[in-house]
């Protein structure tokens, strides 16, 4: 029985009746208990409200703090990647490995292909997930034949025209051989290897007279890493990646042509702004390569230089974020021709006093294509300093912005000389 059941009880007793003062004392008592324990009630209530209110809070800022954790989570930088640029000569060859998946970029001349091969082997290749054909120019080429030959081939792809050398025909043949068919991705396809990828950069249109400027052009990317090839691509398949909308920023350019003049444009540079350029050619070979104006370049900008003429076989490891390479860069930006003094004089010793001796006459040159060309005179371009005119207003070391157009005549009456790089 409750408390106020029992003092109630009590106050029916006979002798509690006969006492009307205890009983109203009593009452008085039991009114003050009840308000007591109204209170006590109502702040136990609110008490256990506040505590509940309370544990509600902390567990939904809880759920908070995980779901900002799951978000600040680090990226996944990719695994890794190994890119070994073989010593082929006056070629180029390139095997690119990640996760056990292989793919060949160009296998150098006949006289390499048999090294090609062997490099694989070593290498513990046993099949080529994808095998790459820049274009059909024999210093790129044939060493893909032995490869076929050798492996176990999943994918072949190649640049869409025709060549009329017997050694394309031979590579047809073997890619038939083996029951593929040759693929000409467009440029934007992406395919994956291993964990990485590549992307096709060129070519964006086929020229069945240009050899060259139908190169199949690749970005290989591991996580932050990418490394750029171009095989022979020259300055107007270089402008055409750099209209197209992809994103050319790289770690590593093999530089094109195998760092000929007619490759490796300002435009170009700028758009990958590579840390590194790697050079594959020949010790001393016929062409003079690599160009003086290309090497000019690339020191300009504080690029640093690998090159298989002077290193020989080099390898580079990325893990997605860091590249190890196998050896320190040579810095070499010596021309494969020493004798190339390249499009700009070494010294301009003699240029201020030409350039200040003209200044009132050079307004009135500049305005001379614009106003009196009549479409007759053969248009040329001369850069501030030069000592040659140019076809072309990004020529060699030339910067485009800054290069002025005249007739051909005004520059030999400057007198300025052809380029031979471009004339």
């Amino acid at each position: 029985m409750s408390l106020y059941g029992k003092i109630l009880l009590y106050l029916e007793d006979e002798k509690g009746m006969k006492n009307g003062i205890k009983k109203r004392y009593l009452s008085l008592i039991l009114t003050m208990m009840m308000a007591f324990a109204l209170v006590a009630c109502s702040s136990e209530s609110s008490s256990t409200e506040t505590k509940q209110s309370n544990s509600q809070d902390v567990k939904s800022n809880v759920t908070v703090e995980n779901t900002s954790k799951k978000e600040t989570q680090p990226s996944y930088t990719g695994g890794e990647l190994k890119v070994h640029f073989l010593d082929v000569g006056q070629g180029l060859s390139v095997l690119i490995q990640s996760e056990g998946q292989t793919l060949i970029y160009d296998g150098g001349d006949r006289k390499t292909s048999s090294f090609v091969v062997s490099y694989l082997k070593e290498q513990q290749v046993e099949s080529i997930d994808y095998l790459v054909s820049s274009h059909y120019d024999s210093d790129h080429m044939a060493g893909l034949i032995g490869c076929l030959k050798a492996f176990d081939v999943k994918n072949v792809i190649s640049s869409d025209y025709v060549h009329d050398s017997q050694l394309y025909t031979s590579f047809v043949n073997a890619v038939k051989d083996k029951g593929l068919q040759m693929q000409h991705p467009s440029v934007g396809t992406t395919f994956q290897l291993g964990s990485a990828s590549f992307e096709i950069l060129a070519p964006s249109s086929i020229n069945p007279s240009d050899s060259n400027n139908n190169s199949v052009a690749i970005k290989v990317m591991n996580g932050n890493n990418s490394i750029i090839l171009t095989g022979d691509a020259e300055s107007p398949s270089e402008a055409a990646m750099c209209s197209s909308g992809i994103d050319l920023s790289c770690d590593v350019l093999v530089l094109g042509h195998h760092g000929s003049a007619t490759a490796t444009s300002w435009d170009f540079l700028q758009a990958t702004i590579p840390e590194y350029a790697v050079v594959s050619c020949g010790i001393e070979n016929q062409y003079g390569h690599p160009d003086k104006d290309t090497m000019d370049k690339l020191q300009s900008m504080g690029i640093q230089v690998y090159r298989t003429d002077k290193q020989g076989t080099i390898t580079v490891t990325s893990d997605g974020t860091n590249l190890t390479w196998s050896t320190e860069p040579c810095n070499d930006y010596s021309p494969g021709d020493s004798n190339d003094q390249g499009t700009q004089p070494a010294t301009q010793q003699s240029q201020p006093t030409e350039e200040v001796s003209q200044p009132e006459t050079q307004p009135a040159v500049e305005q001379t294509p614009v106003v009196a060309n009549t479409g007759n005179e053969n248009m040329v371009w001369v850069s501030e300093t030069g000592s040659k005119y140019h076809r072309i207003n990004n020529c060699g070391r030339m910067n485009p912005d800054k290069a002025v157009q005249m007739s051909q005549a005004d520059a030999e009456a400057r007198g300025l000389e052809p380029c031979k790089k471009c004339y």
